[in-house]
C-alpha cells in the first residue's frame, strides 16, 4: 500500500498525465478555443452520465445490456487539484461504458460528488455472461444497511400518474411501487408531496442484478447544480491507455446548466445521457427524451420532475422544453457538438457562442473561478490527491465483491402465489463512498425529512410482467455518422435489438402535462400504447 501511495504521489508530481505528455499545459495557459485533442484521445461533449451522479428510476427494470467484448482494464485515475467544498464531497472514480456507435468502450470520467445524505455507493460492474459481457448497474443504498435482499422479479407496474389535481401549487407527484412484504408483493400507491427548492426526491425503485432484484427506498438528493462536478467522457485509443504506468486526470467539466435541458434516459442501460441524441434513429435504440420518459409508463424522471416543479408558475415552460427538443430533432445544425474539438470549431465560426456559460464542456479550472456557481472550491494537495486516487482500487474491490456475491447462485424466481418465496440475503461490499452522519452536516445543507408514504394496498392484484426479459445484445453493424467525420476510426453502428425496437419511444410528439392531468393522457386526448 505504501509503495502504491508513493507511486501515486510521483504520478501526480509528473501528472499533467494528460498534461506535459499530452499538451494540456498549453490548453490551460491559452484561451480554451486553442485546445486540440492529443493524439489517440478524444474529449467528448456527449455520452453517458456517471451513474453515481444521476440515478435513473425505471418502473419495470430489466437485465443489463450484453456486449460482444470484454471491458478494458480500469484506467488509473487521479482527481483534479481542486474540489467542491463540503464534508460529504467524495471522489468517485470512472469506469468503462459501451458505445454502440463505435462498438467500443468509452471512459466515463470520475466525478466529484456531494454524497446524498444517508446513502452509500454500491458500484456497478461488467460481468461475463456466456461468451458476452453484461452490465449490472450501481445504486445509492441506505448507509445504515450492511446487507441486501435479492428479490423475485417485481410484478408489472400499475403506476399511471395522478387521477386528480395537486392539492397545493407546491406539490409534486411521487410514483407508486411494489413492496415485498410477507413473502409477496403489495402495491404502495403514488402520492402528492411538497417539493423542495434545493432537493430532488428520488423515489423507491428496483435495480436488476444477476441474482435477483434489489429494492432501494426513496431518498433526497441534491439538485444537479449542487451535486458536484461532472467531467467529460473520453475516448482513448488502446495504445494510449495501455502504456506502462499510464494515468489520467480529467480536465474538462460539463456545464450542468446547459445539459439539464439536453438529458436523455436509456432505461435498459440504466444511464442518463447528455448531448446530441436527437436523431430519430436513437428512438429505436432505447433512448427517451427526458420529458418523454417522465410522461411514459416506463419510469419516473426525478431531474425533469424537479425542473418542472421549479417552473410551476410558468404555464409555457413544458411547451418550450418540448419545442426545443423538436427543433434539435428536426435540424442537425441546431444540435450540440459531439466532441470538444467540434465545439471549438463551432466557437471559431460563431464567436458569440464562445462563452463557456453556453458551452457543454469547458476547462475545469475556469469553472472553479465562476462567481455565479452555487459551488465553492478548495485546493487539494498532492498527498490528498494520492489518497483519493487510491479509491479507484477500493471501488474496484467493491465491484469484485459484489460480482462474486451475485454470481454465486441462480436468480430468485417467483413461484405460484400459494408457495412461499424466500429472498436471498447477501452482504453489501464494504462501503468506500458513504455519507457522514447527519449531525455532522453543514448547517443549512441538511435535507428535509424523508417523505411519508401511503399504506400498502392489498387489493391491487400483482400481475406477471408482459415484456421480453431477454437482455439486449448489441451487435457490430458498420455505419458511419457522416455528420461527425472527425471522430477516431469507428468500428460501426450497433443497430436496434428486437427487444428495444419494440419499444420505439415516442419522442416526436411529447405529451404536455398540467396540474391534475393524468400522465396517461396525451395531448390529443388519446391514450398512448402501453409500453413494456
Amino acid at each position: 500500500m505504501t509503495a502504491h501511495f508513493s507511486k501515486l504521489s510521483s504520478m501526480i508530481t509528473s501528472l499533467r498525465g494528460f498534461g506535459a505528455g499530452h499538451g494540456l499545459e498549453r490548453a490551460f495557459a491559452q484561451p480554451e478555443i486553442q485546445y486540440n485533442d492529443p493524439k489517440g484521445v478524444q474529449v467528448l461533449t456527449r455520452g453517458p452520465v456517471h451513474e453515481a451522479f444521476a440515478e435513473t428510476v425505471t418502473f419495470n427494470p430489466e437485465p443489463g445490456i450484453l456486449v460482444p467484448r470484454a471491458p478494458r482494464a480500469i484506467i488509473e485515475e487521479v482527481p483534479p487539484d481542486q474540489r467542491p467544498e463540503g464534508i460529504n464531497v467524495a471522489w468517485i472514480p470512472g469506469y468503462w461504458a459501451w458505445d454502440d456507435e463505435r462498438s467500443d468502450f468509452l471512459w466515463i470520467s470520475g466525478t466529484w460528488r456531494d454524497v446524498p445524505p444517508g446513502r452509500q455507493w454500491v458500484p456497478g460492474y461488467w460481468g461475463q455472461s456466456g461468451q458476452q459481457y453484461q452490465w449490472t448497474s450501481g445504486f445509492w443504498a441506505d448507509a445504515a444497511l450492511s446487507d441486501t435482499e435479492y428479490l423475485p422479479e417485481p410484478p408489472e407496474s400499475v403506476e399511471i400518474g395522478p387521477s386528480s389535481a395537486a392539492p397545493a401549487a407546491n406539490q409534486d407527484w411521487m410514483p407508486g411501487t411494489w413492496v415485498w412484504q410477507q413473502n409477496r408483493y403489495s402495491w404502495r400507491p403514488g402520492y402528492w408531496a411538497a417539493g423542495r427548492a434545493d432537493w430532488v426526491w428520488v423515489p423507491a425503485h428496483y435495480i436488476w442484478a444477476p441474482r435477483g432484484y434489489v429494492f432501494t427506498d426513496g431518498y433526497w438528493d441534491h439538485t444537479m447544480e449542487r451535486r458536484g462536478v461532472l467531467f467529460a467522457p473520453v475516448y482513448f485509443d488502446q495504445e494510449v491507455y495501455s502504456r506502462p504506468n499510464y494515468s489520467y486526470s480529467p480536465s474538462f467539466a460539463i456545464n450542468i446548466s446547459v445539459i439539464s435541458e439536453q438529458l436523455f434516459v436509456r432505461p435498459r442501460y440504466q444511464h442518463y445521457y447528455f448531448g446530441d441524441y436527437y436523431d430519430r434513429r436513437y428512438q429505436d435504440t432505447g433512448f427517451f427524451a427526458s420529458f418523454s420518459f417522465h410522461s411514459s409508463r416506463q419510469g419516473y424522471e426525478p431531474i425533469y420532475s424537479h425542473r418542472r416543479w421549479q417552473h410551476r408558475g410558468d404555464r409555457d415552460w413544458a411547451r418550450r422544453d418540448s419545442d426545443n427538443f423538436n427543433r434539435r430533432r428536426d435540424s442537425a445544425d441546431a444540435r450540440p457538438p459531439r466532441t470538444l474539438q467540434a465545439q471549438r470549431e463551432r466557437s471559431l465560426r460563431t464567436p458569440r457562442l464562445g462563452d463557456d456559460r453556453t458551452e457543454i464542456a469547458s476547462l475545469f479550472d475556469r469553472q472553479t473561478k465562476r462567481t455565479d456557481s452555487p459551488i465553492r472550491y478548495q485546493k487539494v494537495d498532492n498527498a490528498e490527491r494520492a489518497q483519493l486516487g487510491q479509491r479507484g482500487r477500493g471501488i474496484q474491490e467493491a465491484r469484485n465483491e459484489r460480482q462474486n456475491l451475485e454470481s454465486k447462485a441462480q436468480p430468485i424466481v417467483a413461484r405460484k402465489a400459494s408457495k412461499s418465496v424466500e429472498p436471498v440475503r447477501g452482504k453489501l461490499p464494504r462501503p468506500v463512498i458513504v455519507a457522514r452522519p447527519q449531525d455532522r452536516a453543514v448547517a443549512g445543507r441538511s435535507p428535509p425529512r424523508v417523505q411519508r408514504v401511503p399504506a400498502l394496498n392489498p387489493k391491487v392484484e400483482p400481475k406477471a410482467r408482459q415484456i421480453d426479459r431477454k437482455p439486449v445484445v448489441t451487435r457490430e453493424q458498420p455505419q458511419i455518422d457522416k455528420r461527425d467525420n472527425k471522430s477516431p476510426p469507428s468500428r460501426g453502428q450497433a443497430g436496434p435489438s428486437q427487444a428495444e425496437a419494440k419499444r420505439n419511444p415516442r419522442t416526436e410528439n411529447p405529451k404536455r402535462e398540467s396540474k391534475g392531468e393524468s400522465r396517461e393522457d396525451s395531448k390529443d386526448g388519446k391514450k398512448p400504447k402501453k409500453g413494456p
